[in-house]
């Protein structure tokens, strides 16, 4: 097998689980896939019999990349119109959400939490609490010493626990269920169905980046949210070419609407203790464009 092949393989053989990284410090598959096409480049020009450890010295070069491409792009974030949510994720079949370490991990509503930490602190969290790799090769990911990692790591972890939203697995049928649920509740205009189904503090969040028009950036409190769903899917129901399809995104139950079968927003639902927590809707065009392509993530 010639260097190139190897390189090749070695690769293409740990793709999901360098996918993953990126993403869960990205929030982004587009990002994600530039960062994997910009590391595959250098790792296609490392000397093999260098490398004692394949996957700890892609992770580390992955992660380099993408906190580089974290911190360019950070006077973007700043300038963002409107709340900024990751990308919605459509999984590979075959990626059930058993694993709930990971699954939890490429949830919206903990790659949102991830947002508030900075960027060393969110690589530290995801490779550390995530994939398990010891401080010594993390350190060498994000350029610090190990003691300042140790010190990063404590306190992303209290950070993302005291504000981490209760996670549980979903079962596809109990998620068919519950989506099955909040659809008639909000085609039918049901308040109180979806008062039913709401948390106290509900929330409602929509990233338009500014492009497109929105129901409401945020709504909070789930009298509020009712009222904005009724509304939201009245007006829906009012526009020919409208379909609304129940899906599945980042392991949660989700909502595609599509207008003449061009996609314009996804609905992620996150439920905490049987009721809906947070509901994040995507508008922004530039977020949906490659969500139709399947993924695979793995640790």
């Amino acid at each position: 097998m010639s260097n190139t092949d190897e390189h090749a393989e070695r690769f293409t053989h740990l793709r999901p689980l360098l996918f993953t990284i990126a993403y869960e410090i990205l929030g982004s598959a587009t990002e994600s896939d530039d960062v994997l096409q910009d590391s595959y480049l250098r790792w296609a020009n490392v000397d093999l019999a260098s490398v004692r450890d394949t996957k700890s010295y892609l992770a580390q070069l992955v992660t380099r990349q993408a906190l580089n491409a974290l911190r360019a792009g950070a006077r973007r974030r700043e300038d963002y119109v409107g709340p900024w949510l990751p990308e919605p994720l459509l999984l590979e079949e075959r990626d059930g959400a058993a694993d709930v370490v990971l699954a939890e991990s490429v949830s919206m509503g903990m790659l949102v939490l991830l947002e508030t930490l900075t960027p060393d602190e969110r690589a530290v969290f995801v490779l550390r609490e995530v994939f398990g790799f010891d401080y010594d090769d993390i350190a060498t990911a994000v350029g610090k010493t190990v003691v300042a990692v140790r010190q990063m790591a404590h306190r992303a972890r209290e950070h993302v626990q005291a504000r981490r939203t209760r996670f549980g697995p979903v079962d596809s049928e109990r998620t068919a269920e519950l989506t099955a649920q909040f659809m008639t509740a909000a085609t039918t205009g049901d308040l109180d169905g979806l008062l039913s189904m709401l948390a106290p503090n509900a929330a409602w969040t929509t990233d338009s980046g500014g492009k497109v028009s929105a129901v409401s950036l945020r709504t909070e409190g789930a009298q509020a949210v009712a009222a904005l769903l009724a509304r939201f899917f009245r007006m829906l129901g009012r526009a020919p070419g409208v379909r609304i399809d129940p899906v599945t995104y980042n392991h949660a139950p989700a909502l595609a609407i599509s207008y003449r079968d061009r996609l314009e927003a996804t609905i992620v639902l996150e439920f905490a203790d049987g009721k809906i927590a947070n509901l994040y809707c995507t508008r922004n065009p530039d977020k949906l464009t490659a969500i139709m392509v399947p993924r695979s993530v793995t640790r």
